[in-house]
């Protein structure tokens, strides 16, 4: 396969870019300390300036000459200072819904989140509001962190760049790992350690916006299509978003009218030899469609396609599958995933679906599993009060030979839980139509402030307000017998408003809301 390079995508000085890697080589080469760096900087670049996608493109080009992941990350912080000064700002005008633009919503947002806890620092501690702001900031993981590895990593590796997957993926991971520390601190009253921890969640928090903002979205922007960028934004959805609304527009365009039509008389015209192929392999009994109700062989059944997808959904574990060249091909789209995902990970190479730290275990257990000298290996950790249990197992076809990895991960806290023993139906929630008469009641409840409905029994009314007895005979002369002693002794304890209405000849609607009515102009005496 021919090798995808950034450039292709990106209209760029190549001079300026020589001369700045040259630079940054020798800054992480030792060779220059941070003064003569910066001098160096302002006589190549005098009166010029370098845009965000010339940065990130010579940055790819320092992988080339050979420097190690770790290296870079290292010295990257001082490398964007010291080419601050000429490095363009570019500020894009973007419709609402564009991915890029609701990166920097979530950022502007995330920015006020972070000054309203520097401002409640200074007050008297109070625990409830601060887990308030870290459950408010612990989401920049889960969505705004997990939507920009899963999806706009993705498609920029396959434009041949693949820098932010490699050494943007450890910073983020900083953020995450301190956030998540400091909400555990939080959670278990270690106030002192909680307030010291203040200072580095912000500074990685804001500083990680800072590096999105000054060279990945501009560059993404430069590299990216608007169709590429509509495309992404189901899975975007499906992740979620950090302190704003879903935003609205940008979807993926339908066909214009004219392009369907020019492709409805090229599959007319095809349809005869598409026809006469269905007919051939139906001959010799080959099922050439992917129907979803056609019947496919599998390994122990007969399963249609639309079973197999079911079947993925429902597991109580979610999977993932490796191929033999380390390209992720599948996952199961299940509603509990541990961590998220989005269709943007199929077709990504392994390595870069992990961040920096954890790609040399990834990779020795590939070869391992290659190579045959094992065939199964799990792991276990806690996370948010859950117990996952992660197992990877070689996938190899009839004859050894290795066809890539599968990845089983669940959520085993309640597994390890159980004791004893049960064999009895027992169910663990109730049953949905007792949830929906709950819903019903409580529904009916809000729309009528005295909650009364078709089944109130007519003395739990009279208990609570005494004046509806004398009340009813007004409505209907039927209602007299209420005032007799012993027939009331017998009504008030089976007579619903249903029975009430039907006797005095009214609609149950109207009998609520005439004691309704005058419940109320009792109430406002």
């Amino acid at each position: 396969m021919e090798k995808v390079n950034m450039k292709d995508y990106l209209n760029i000085n190549f001079e300026l870019i020589d001369k700045m890697t040259e630079i940054k080589k020798d800054y992480i080469e030792g060779t220059t300390d941070v003064e003569t760096t910066r001098n160096l900087i302002r006589e190549a670049f005098k009166g010029k300036k370098i845009t965000p996608a010339e940065f990130a493109y010579s940055e790819q080009k320092i992988k080339d000459l050979g420097f190690d992941d770790a290296t870079v990350h290292d010295k990257m912080n001082d490398v964007l200072d010291l080419f601050d000064e000429i490095i363009i700002r570019e500020e894009s005008d973007l419709p609402e819904g564009h991915p890029i633009k609701t990166y920097l919503k979530e950022n502007e947002a995330g920015r006020k989140l972070i000054a309203e806890m520097k401002e409640e620092v200074n007050k008297k501690f109070i625990k409830n509001k601060w887990l308030e702001y870290y459950d408010k900031l612990y989401t920049f993981n889960l969505t705004h962190l997990a939507r920009k590895q899963h999806q706009l990593f993705s498609i920029l590796e396959k434009k041949g760049f693949d820098r932010p997957s490699r050494i943007m993926w450890s910073f983020d991971n900083a953020v995450r790992d301190n956030i998540s520390e400091a909400r555990k601190l939080l959670q278990e009253d270690k106030i002192d350690e909680f307030l010291k921890k203040q200072e580095m969640v912000w500074e990685l928090t804001l500083d990680i916006m800072h590096k999105e903002e000054e060279i990945l979205y501009p560059t993404s922007l430069k590299m990216i299509t608007d169709e590429e960028f509509r495309n992404m934004r189901s899975g975007d959805d499906e992740i979620g978003y950090f302190l704003i609304e879903k935003p609205e527009g940008f979807l993926p365009e339908k066909k214009n009218a004219e392009v369907e039509k020019i492709e409805n008389n090229d599959t007319a015209q095809a349809g005869n030899f598409m026809n006469d192929l269905a007919g051939l392999l139906a001959k010799y009994n080959v099922n050439g469609n992917s129907e979803k109700s056609d019947i496919l062989d599998v390994k122990q059944g007969k399963l249609t396609l639309e079973q197999i997808n079911l079947i993925f959904q429902h597991m109580p574990v979610d999977l993932s599958f490796v191929d033999e060249n380390e390209i992720v091909k599948f996952y199961t789209d299940t509603k509990h995933r541990i961590f998220p995902r989005s269709a943007g990970v199929i077709g990504r190479d392994v390595k870069n679906c992990h961040p920096r730290e954890s790609v040399s275990s990834v990779l020795e257990i590939i070869e391992a599993f290659r190579s045959g000298e094992q065939d199964e290996v799990d792991f276990w950790l806690e996370m948010n009060g859950k117990f996952i249990y992660i197992y990877y197992v070689a996938v190899r076809d009839e004859n050894g030979k290795f066809k890539g990895v599968l990845e089983m991960m669940q959520d085993a806290t309640r597994i390890r839980s159980l004791e004893g023993k049960r064999t009895l139906v027992t169910w663990e929630r109730p049953k949905k139509s007792d949830i929906k008469a709950e819903e019903t009641k409580k529904t009916e409840q809000k729309d009528n402030p005295y909650g009364l409905t078709e089944n109130t029994v007519i003395g739990e009314i009279v208990d609570k307000y005494p004046y509806i007895k004398e009340f009813m005979p007004t409505l209907s002369p039927t209602y007299k017998k209420l005032m007799d002693p012993i027939q009331y002794m017998i009504m008030s304890k089976v007579a619903t408003l249903d029975m009430i209405a039907m006797r005095g000849g009214f609609p149950v609607e109207e009998i609520i809301e005439k004691i309704s009515d005058k419940i109320k102009a009792e109430e406002n005496k």
